[in-house]
């Protein structure tokens, strides 16, 4: 099969100048990163009561210390931990009972409902247990998600700053030893993370993550409780926009928490990286084409296909792998070192595989998720194809 000389002139032409704005990019992302990490945010003079909740699914990797981490929080307030499953069997209900046993100071309870209200299990769980929770100020997170001590303080105030609604934080990967979970932390370090503070700096972003929501029991009843999101991919960025719906800014807090990172394979990894792109996609609309520029190295690599190796084509290249070694250390230097990149020789194969996953998200129509296959509809609402 022959290729049209034209075509590959002007797909190269095409891959030079996205390039050269990804390499730009990369380089105001890395000093943009460590600007958003010098700030302390807010303090707080007054400790309002909290309620924790944690929706768990299964014996995931780390979640014991994730839930540790909860009970090792300084925060002066009360705090009650509300922990949930929807399965009287479930593996993660002896790691709270071991919770309760360890801190029996503290007030941590665990609700098992197996009732559902939508296709998105969390949400199910989330309207369950917050029955259950005591106090005006919510704060919820994902439970592959652990905290440090400060986390509460910086958090709730946040959330006492004059009309915010909702404080969520950026996250970055804690992995466990092996090759899939690194590339998985550094898709999260290294893409994720800096795109976000892009964003924010930009104001093209408007996020609101799962590794926390925290906002009021009357602002979450303003916009339909948890029940309003049962059928949302992106739940938490549902909950971000109704929030800002009601005219209250969604605050994102300079401070970072960690996600455990334990895919096991690569199959594992692709179908991880897929569904959370699928629902970038899902939010984003057709600006995710956008994300095109984020890829420099890969953009660079075909353009050597396209020209050959030339002086300028070669100073591209150079300039790609340049410009991603100066945001992994940006990213290491601001976020208080690596959790566990081991150098710079995995970004290659690490940005390959993310232009690999962002080139196929367009071609996604199912994501599988907890034990069930979805359909994603086009709003990004869920549908259920399949039970694992």
């Amino acid at each position: 099969m022959t290729i049209n000389p034209r075509f590959v002139l002007f797909a190269g032409a095409s891959c030079v100048l996205c390039a050269g704005i990804g390499i730009l990019y990369t380089f105001i992302a890395g000093i943009l990163v460590r600007g958003f990490f010098r700030s302390r945010g807010a303090e707080l003079s007054d400790f309002p009561s909290v309620s924790i909740l944690k929706p768990l699914y299964g014996e995931e990797v780390d979640l014991d210390l994730n839930l540790e981490s909860l009970c090792q929080i300084d925060y002066p307030g009360e705090i009650d931990l509300v922990f949930g499953v929807q399965d009287p069997q479930d593996p993660a209900i002896r790691y709270v009972r071991a919770l309760q046993d360890r801190h029996p100071e503290m007030a941590i309870s665990l609700v098992i409902d197996v009732r559902e209200y939508g296709a998105n299990r969390k949400i199910s769980n989330l309207v369950n247990i917050a029955r259950a929770a005591r106090h005006e100020v919510l704060v919820l997170s994902d439970s592959d998600i652990g905290v440090g001590p400060d986390y509460l303080r910086r958090t709730v105030a946040e959330l006492a700053r004059p009309g915010v609604g909702l404080v969520t934080c950026l996250y970055r990967g804690a992995p466990l030893a092996g090759l899939w979970p690194i590339l998985s932390a550094m898709a999260i370090d290294y893409n994720f993370l800096p795109s976000v503070i892009v964003g924010l700096k930009s104001g093209l972003a408007r996020p609101c993550f799962g590794s926390t929501i925290a906002l009021r029991r009357s602002v979450l009843d303003r916009v339909g409780g948890f029940e309003a999101f049962a059928d949302h991919l992106a739940d938490d960025n549902a909950i971000g926009e109704a929030v800002r719906s009601l005219g209250l800014e969604v605050a994102v807090a300079p401070m970072l928490v960690t996600h455990s990172c334990a895919e096991q394979s690569l199959g594992a990894l692709l179908n991880h990286e897929l569904r959370w792109s699928r629902t970038i996609l899902s939010v984003a609309g057709p600006s995710f084409a956008g994300m095109i520029a984020t890829q420099p190295l890969p953009l660079t690599l075909l353009s050597l296909w396209a020209f050959g190796f030339t002086p300028w084509t070669e100073a591209l290249l150079l300039a790609a792998l340049a410009s991603r070694h100066f945001l992994r250390h940006q990213v290491n230097h601001s976020a208080g070192g690596s959790l566990g990149d081991p150098g710079w020789w995995l970004m290659p194969l690490r940005d390959l595989l993310s232009f690999a996953v962002f080139c196929a998200t367009f071609f996604v129509e199912k994501v599988s998720w907890r034990g069930r296959r979805f359909r994603v509809r086009a709003n990004g609402m869920l549908s259920v194809t399949q039970e694992h």
